[in-house]
């Protein structure tokens, strides 16, 4: 039998395309890919009604019965409960209330210019730290940092835009938390197989972050701009305001209400301590390159013993055979069993203060996870996708075109771009991700002078570049409430800022593209 690119040809890029196209129409990116899925498997149906659409039903069964798969949608589950534990502790009010100590010691020692640079840094670089969920880091900085703001009559459109600009590149640079797990869940599929692109979806993931330009450049862009006191297009207007009139909002702002959707309130009675958010969290980070030792300890003797039999020589021991455990360790699990202890030590550390009773915190547990069914579900549907592009072969009948009609030096900058379009499109990364990422794997594999880590980082980071200028993305929108900002004004002070950090990733893209990076 022949191949899947050679079998199906041109048919094979119609589902993706589709998927794309009903995602930017009716911006229902579950209902989108799932048609997408369902086209697939029609084709490969032969056209045949009721075998097309069971196969699509047994496609969403067969995804799970991969383990790491179905380890990747419990994380997406049990990462809820983590999030909500550490709140209800009142870890996070304990953690950004030092920071208010801090403000208050340095507020006498500087000009009102200075502290106002010190509090816009503050603002960014809790933003920046906060990167375990990206709700969280907005909530956080939105309603901490609002009084403070407006205290110092800086505009509200700059706090969205520092609490916005901080949230999604803090999360996409971090791998240890819920993005990293998911991006994790599109990767994983091309770790085993005929079809085979990489060994470890960690090693994958980490080594992209090198070259996801775009949130790094917009992260220097935050603090070029706090500390220069140089803004543009509405940002410029809105500061000029604030200074000549004291308003923080301009006239006719209709700011959205904050209190709507706001973060889980620390239990009524409980001290606010910030260790009771930093020892979960730093426990979870810790955990995970621990476990990926321990989950490939075992095929890195084995290597290490073929190695040495082979060269005649002892095997490796100790941090060389650990270095080796690491990189052949399971990313999927070892962020599952490390959100796992994290959520026990967090339980523990709580309930030896005092703090919730052991049913209380199962309880709140369940209510978290069930928040977490819609991002189970959207990773589901990302690895059916990804299976069936996989199966039908979408990416290497792309990659055959690309390498036939497109340079490779363009490559990774066209991906951001596409990628970017699709996140503005569709108001969301994580969708954006789904969709790219199985085109510009099978891409990067198969067209020469592609690297792929820089591939998977445009893919990435143009998600997070087009989800920035959406004003139907839910974090633009949660940045809007947190901030009690008017939402309009938040999405035009802050496309001229994504539009500079995109350009620059375009432009990085290009030149290390034509150079053979």
């Amino acid at each position: 039998m022949e191949t899947a690119v050679q079998t199906f040809g041109l048919w094979s890029i119609l589902p993706p395309l589709i998927a794309i196209t009903l995602a930017l129409w009716t911006r229902q990116v579950f209902m989108a890919l799932a048609v997408g899925i369902w086209f697939g498997y029609m084709i490969m149906a032969g056209w045949h009604p009721l075998t097309g659409t069971l196969d699509t039903i047994n496609s969403f069964v067969t995804v799970l019965t991969d383990t790491s798969n179905a380890r990747m949608v419990m994380f997406s589950l049990i990462i809820g409960p983590l999030i909500a534990l550490v709140q209800r502790s009142g870890g996070v009010e304990g953690f950004v209330g030092h920071i208010l100590k801090f403000l208050e010691r340095s507020s006498a020692k500087h000009s009102a210019k200075g502290n106002r640079k010190i509090v816009e840094s503050l603002a960014a670089v809790t933003g920046l730290l906060i990167f375990i969920e990206s709700n969280i880091s907005l909530f956080t900085v939105g309603t901490l940092y609002r009084p403070v703001f407006d205290k110092m009559k800086i505009p509200r459109e700059k706090l969205a835009y520092i609490t916005d600009s901080t949230s999604a590149p803090s999360n996409i640079l971090m791998p240890f938390n819920a993005w990293g797990a998911f991006i994790m869940t599109l990767l994983v599929i091309y770790t085993t197989g005929p079809d085979k692109v990489f060994d470890n979806e960690f090693e994958v993931l980490v080594k992209s972050i090198a070259y996801n330009f775009y949130p790094m450049l917009t992260v220097a862009l935050i603090f070029v701009v706090i500390w220069s006191g140089k803004d543009v297009g509405d940002m410029k207007k809105a500061e000029t305001r604030a200074l000549e009139t004291g308003k923080i909002l301009r006239d006719g702002a209709v700011p959205m209400m904050d209190d709507s959707v706001s973060m889980l309130e620390a239990k009524n009675g409980v001290p606010h301590r910030a260790f009771n958010m930093l020892i979960p969290i730093a426990s979870m980070v810790a955990l995970v390159p621990t476990f990926l030792v321990y989950t490939g300890w075992g095929e890195a003797v084995k290597i290490a013993a073929t190695e040495a039999a082979a060269s005649g020589q002892d095997p490796v021991r100790g941090m060389a055979l650990a270095g080796k455990a690491l990189s052949e360790g399971s990313g999927s699990a070892a962020v599952l069993y490390a959100v796992i202890f994290a959520i026990f030590i967090a339980m523990v550390l709580y309930r030896a203060q005092g703090i919730m009773k052991i049913t209380e915190m199962v309880d709140l547990s369940l209510k978290a996870m069930a928040g977490m069914v819609n991002v189970a579900i959207l990773a589901v549907l990302a690895f059916a996708l990804n299976a069936m592009c996989k199966e039908i072969g979408t990416g290497n009948f792309v990659a055959g075109i690309v390498s036939g009609t497109i340079p490779a030096g363009f490559i990774p900058a066209l991906i951001f771009i596409i990628a970017g379009f699709i996140g503005f499109s569709t108001g969301t990364s994580w969708g954006t991700f789904s969709i790219m990422i199985a085109v510009a794997v099978p891409i990067a594999a198969n067209v020469e002078g592609v690297n792929l880590y820089m591939a998977v980082a445009a893919a990435l980071g143009g998600g997070v570049f087009g989800d920035h200028c959406s004003p139907t993305s839910d974090t633009t929108i949660i940045a809007s409430m947190a901030t009690a900002n008017d939402h309009i004004d938040h999405v035009r002070t802050q496309i001229p800022y994504a539009l500079i950090a995109g350009g620059g990733a375009v432009i990085m893209y290009l030149v290390l593209g034509f150079m053979g990076v």
